[in-house]
């Protein structure tokens, strides 16, 4: 890719904010990361992700990303002993209680299972790594840069902790990825702009992890296990093994049907959704830690490609565009897919770059919003508009998942599409179709 620019700053250093600094080096001689955590060498918990601690996996719509962006680390982290799914025998996942009927292997590696501030360490070493990219942590955003006519962002001011006094850092690309907290709307409204359309689907969710050292064969050949909330259970789980011979246990619960924190209450609770070898095996199992619990109010999309006006030398990144319910894990994917439409924006220049990004980064954010929101508004808990088109589908993706209990070529199809591997259209198309309608028995849809 041809050189567009001399310096982009990137403010965050998370996932989001990683990748894009990965894709900007290819078109900016310089690059600088932001981020006000200290950032250690180690794979540690922070406080700028407060979520970290909790159940993460890459799917293979990320995967595939990561993978070709950085070509050793997929197999460095399965030689650091991740655990990477490579056969369906090794998995089982039940979408609305209904258990999907897979078999054989996916093509190509499947899931990630690395713990989230392993990955990231992962990750934020290669970047390091790469020529012109700087990394400053401790350091605390005080104000975006412009020009007199405020139409273009000219770079970012910011203050360390070590020094007494702010500093300027000039760009010719500002990217927002500080998460779904970003000021960014705020900071277009105070200097004259629009700011983006706001979606909001407000689910009350909240979920509570622990780890745990399972005994050796307690769970047979199973790397990942889980089960998502159904109508008349708002709640679920995911069980899953991660680096260090450790299992991550998260489970979820939506408005008034929470995970408790107490040891043996969250175990309780965890067998009311869990098959029983899953909550033998828990039993058995050696807690590692302390439970925590995280809180996550709601769905949230800004539409920045809708605006009509926006400054030039600036771009919103990651869960500063769109913010999913955690537990259909999909934003660090969705993360690498908006990496992936940074990439291909980039090719044509700096002239009309927001607009250009936005549009294409719309498009797995469409997917993932349209797969999670219709997921929650399934549920009686989460309130919301229901107009016909989404309980026509909700009924159709109900025998989708009847279905796919007993046909594998079903299964697997939904499963692509909650993989971001493939647009959700893909159901609705004959040869699924039939198949649906002909397991579920010819039963006419509402």
């Amino acid at each position: 890719m041809r050189q567009i620019g001399d310096h982009a700053v990137v403010l965050g250093a998370g996932m989001a904010g990683l990748l894009a600094a990965r894709v900007l080096a290819e078109a900016y001689s310089r690059v600088t990361v932001i981020d006000r955590d200290r950032l250690l060498d180690s794979a540690e918990y922070r406080r700028g992700i407060p979520q970290g601690r909790h159940a993460h996996i890459l799917v293979p719509g990320g995967t595939q990303i990561l993978d070709r962006l950085f070509p050793d680390l997929l197999g460095e982290l399965t030689a650091c002993g991740v655990p990477v799914i490579r056969d369906f025998a090794e998995f089982r996942f039940s979408p609305g209680g209904h258990r999907l009927r897979l078999r054989g292997r996916p093509d190509g590696p499947f899931i990630c299972q690395a713990s989230r501030p392993f990955l990231e360490a992962q990750v934020r070493s290669r970047v390091q790594a790469l020529t012109g990219i700087e990394i400053l942590d401790r350091c605390q955003l005080v104000e975006l840069g412009y020009d007199i006519a405020r139409q273009r962002i000219t770079g970012v001011q910011v203050q360390r902790r070590d020094a007494s006094s702010e500093e300027t850092i000039g760009a010719d690309l500002v990217v927002d990825a500080t998460g779904r907290g970003s000021r960014l709307p705020m900071w277009l409204t105070a200097h004259g702009y629009q700011p983006p359309r706001q979606e909001r689907l407000a689910i009350n969710l909240k979920y509570a992890t622990r780890h745990f050292r399972v005994s050796e064969g307690a769970l047979g050949d199973l790397k990942v296990v889980a089960s998502g909330a159904e109508p008349s259970r708002p709640s679920g789980f995911v069980l899953f093994a991660q680096e260090n011979d450790r299992w991550i246990l998260t489970a979820i619960g939506y408005d008034g049907h929470h995970p408790p924190t107490e040891p043996n209450a969250f175990l309780a609770f965890v067998e009311t959704v869990a098959p029983p070898n899953v909550s033998a095996a828990i039993r058995d199992a050696e807690p590692l830690d302390d439970i925590v619990a995280y809180r996550f109010p709601a769905n949230l999309r800004l539409h920045y490609e809708k605006l009509r006006r926006f400054p030039d030398g600036l771009l919103a990144f990651g869960d500063a565009i769109c913010s999913t319910n955690p537990a259909y894990a999909l934003g660090m994917s969705v993360a690498a897919l908006q990496a992936r439409a940074l990439q291909q924006s980039l090719v044509h220049g700096e002239a009309d770059l927001a607009r250009r990004f936005f549009r294409a980064a719309a498009k797995p954010v469409d997917m993932a919003w349209q797969l999670v929101v219709g997921a929650d508004l399934a549920l009686p808990q989460v309130g919301g508009s229901r107009p016909l088109p989404v309980r026509v589908v909700n009924a159709y993706i109900n025998r989708v998942q009847r279905a796919a209990e007993h046909d594998p070529v079903v299964a697997e199809q939904f499963l692509r599409i909650a993989a971001l591997q493939s647009p959700a259209t893909r159901l609705f198309r004959p040869p699924i179709a039939l198949r649906v309608l002909r397991t579920n028995g010819h039963r006419p849809l509402p």
